[in-house]
């Protein structure tokens, strides 16, 4: 509805006119272009052909109460905005050249080149997806990259880098796999590691997720960082890998744990409280190419058995059962003391630790149900 300006009277609203038809500058079949138009709003109108019943709304007008979005401070921009603040800004100054893009709602923005605040200073320099609501990124596969490509000049899903430190880490990981083989140590399980990096990683064949930075990854929380995997989880360094916790660390293996060094050896240390090593069910193994120490520095020594103890060098032995102690050499015993006592029999008892008898069948059967690698005691 429009009111002409010669049109004194008053009337309700909606009977100013009849319904007058909006020019547009592209419009069709179920598309086109459109904003609607405010209350009030100022406009220009043609009458086809010159006759008075068919006049059409051809633009819409500032005025000096309404001035124009776009002066003489502002002469470089291109906006579009809408009553609600939805707006879409372009600017086209050399060297500060961006496109603004935003909604009121949680205050969502997208900004692309030079980003200014609300008072026009610089806030940063690239590209910036944020909201005050939740953000979700989503697509049959992502490539997450900060290689640097000049002038949007390289392919879109290019991962050479990302795929050739991949490669690299894959090729440690074999190499460091033939040592530990030749050690007899548990194997990693690289094929699997190579299936994902051709068939599913390369190229993003499959839905998955591949994050790259030639300088470094960064990932903190306040709170709770958590990785999971149903499958298969493989972790690598070029360097050293570090691992810090404040308070408890805890591994958990279903099947096995195999650690293994190649070159400088391991160290088992606790400043504080005891070391408790354990077979719960089967054989405990230590044997060493050279010499084996054990000490005590500040206590007692004890091997205790409750079958036999066996002490041997060479063809010489000690061998104590609950029967008895029987000593054998195929050489000479000489014994050096300055008292020698033999009094009548006698014998005591070392307390042996009570060891978990294993997991109940049907926790193990639970455990397999639900995929899960720790299974409870009975």
């Amino acid at each position: 509805m429009i009111k002409l300006p010669f049109d004194l009277d008053e009337w309700s609203p909606g009977g100013t006119s009849r319904p007058v038809r909006f020019a547009k500058p592209y419009s069709g079949d179920n598309y086109g272009h459109h904003f609607p138009m405010i209350d009030g709003a100022e406009v220009a109108i043609v009458f086809t052909d010159g006759h008075p019943d068919r006049p059409v709304i051809i633009g819409a007008m500032h005025d000096s109460l309404h001035p124009d979005l776009v002066n003489n401070l502002n002469h470089t921009r291109n906006i579009v905005r809408t009553a609600a603040q939805n707006e879409l800004r372009m600017e086209d100054k050399e060297g500060i050249e961006h496109i603004h893009l935003t909604t009121p709602h949680q205050t969502s923005e997208l900004n692309l080149g030079h980003m200014v605040d609300g008072d026009r200073k610089e806030r940063g320099r690239g590209a910036e997806l944020r909201s005050d609501g939740p953000v979700a990124v989503r697509g049959k596969g992502v490539l997450v990259s900060a290689e640097v490509q000049e002038g949007a000049s390289g392919r879109q899903l290019d991962m050479t880098a990302a795929k050739a430190q991949l490669e690299d880490a894959f090729l440690l990981m074999e190499n460091l796999t033939a040592s530990a083989q030749a050690a007899r140590a548990h194997l990693a399980e690289l094929e699997q590691q190579k299936q994902f990096l051709e068939q599913r990683l390369n190229g993003l064949q499959r839905a998955v997720i591949l994050a790259s930075a030639p300088d470094g990854i960064a990932l903190t929380s306040g709170q709770h960082l958590q990785l999971a995997a149903s499958n298969n989880l493989a972790v690598s360094a070029g360097g050293a890998a570090d691992i810090g916790v404040f308070k408890k660390l805890t591994v958990a293996a279903g099947e096995a744990i195999s650690m293994f060094a190649q070159k400088c050896g391991m160290k088992f240390l606790a400043a504080k409280g005891k070391i408790e090593i354990q077979a719960q069910t089967d054989e405990m193994e230590i044997s060493a190419l050279r010499d084996l120490k054990i000490s005590s520095v500040d206590g007692k020594l004890i091997l205790a058995a409750t079958k036999e103890v066996w002490i041997g060098a060479g063809g010489s032995y000690i061998k104590v059962t609950p029967n008895g102690i029987e000593n054998g050499t195929p050489g000479d015993i000489l014994e050096k003391c300055a008292s020698w006592d033999k009094p009548s029999a006698a014998s005591d008892r070392i307390q042996m630790p009570e060891l978990p008898q294993g997991v109940c069948k049907d926790c193990r059967t639970h455990a397999a149900q639900s995929r899960s690698a720790l299974t409870p005691r009975a």
